[in-house]
């Protein structure tokens, strides 16, 4: 039996910053459009997080019994270490999941947005399909993609839209940074694991890219999502504030670039989703400052 402690663990609190940036970002964005609703607001970082969590126990269900986590580098897996039964995993993969649904479903009650339901449905299905089932997209370098689409694009925009009813420049600007951060860390994560990942057959698009690429795309993503602001300063000059986040990425590029042995590269994990919150923190109050001023 796993303890308190373990599940806690399993639950890869370093990941979390993904769920709240876009939350954060979305709920300016309705605050510049005048349409600031803290409930939606609360909701939605719920239905986030536990979509996160629900991610990161099914993740760690799914590679389990594939046996992908047997030997890796990095924090524990629940299933791979044996420290927590499988079916265990899953149904706290799926508990997460279900309140997820249950905090959507008020939230498109307030807001009376019906086809949000099947933007959640599709949203826990493809979190699942991450790496479960019979042909998981996350085995075929597709992950990448469903972390920019869910936790960048939907959760930013979905965020505004649940407060204010439409989305914005900034609102889609701020999806994107996030995403291609949130993006970063998966990648972070995903070249680490390059060699046990090649052994099981899971196709990531680090190893498809190769270690080296792979690397250099970590910093094209920060690099990218950083600079991004620079569109909005000509009306918002005060969005200039994010690019004070520059220094807090050098270590981690570094890391990233010249980080040889595998154990070097999970500091990286943590930075990169400190980067995520910090980028989310300074995106937000860029908007509102403009907006004030």
């Amino acid at each position: 039996m796993a303890t308190a402690a373990q599940w806690i663990q399993g639950a890869r609190l370093r990941t979390l910053p993904a769920a709240i940036a876009p939350v954060l970002i979305g709920t300016a964005a309705a605050y510049e459009l005048q349409s600031f609703r803290l409930l939606n607001a609360i909701l939605a970082a719920l239905v986030a997080l536990l979509l996160q969590i629900g991610v990161n126990y099914a993740n760690d269900y799914s590679d389990g019994i594939r046996g992908t986590d047997e030997d890796r580098v990095g924090p524990l897996r629940l299933v791979g270490s044996g420290a927590a039964r499988p079916d265990h995993v899953k149904w706290a993969a799926f508990g997460a999941f279900g309140l997820a649904m249950i905090f959507g479903l008020v939230l498109v009650i307030i807001t009376q947005s019906w086809w949000l339901i099947l933007v959640g449905l599709g949203c826990v299905l493809a979190a699942w399909g991450y790496t479960g089932g019979k042909n998981p997209y996350g085995y075929l370098g597709l992950g990448d993609l469903f972390v920019f689409v869910f936790f960048g694009l939907v959760a930013t925009l979905g965020t505004t839209y649940t407060q204010a009813g439409q989305v914005s420049l900034p609102a889609v600007i701020g999806a994107i940074g996030t995403g291609l951060i949130a993006c970063a860390l998966l990648m972070a994560n995903n070249v680490r694991d390059i060699p046990t990942d090649i052994v099981a057959g899971k196709r990531t698009l680090a190893v498809r890219l190769g270690d080296r690429h792979a690397r250099e795309s970590y910093v094209l993503m920060l690099a990218v999502a950083i600079l991004l602001v620079v569109v909005l300063a000509p009306t918002k000059p005060w969005m200039l504030i994010v690019l004070l986040l520059i220094p807090a990425c050098l270590m981690p590029a570094w890391l990233m670039v010249n980080g040889r042995k595998r154990k070097s590269l999970i500091p990286v994990l943590k930075q990169t989703g400190m980067i995520n919150l910090g980028y989310s923190v300074l995106f937000s109050l860029g908007l509102i400052l403009s907006h004030g001023f």
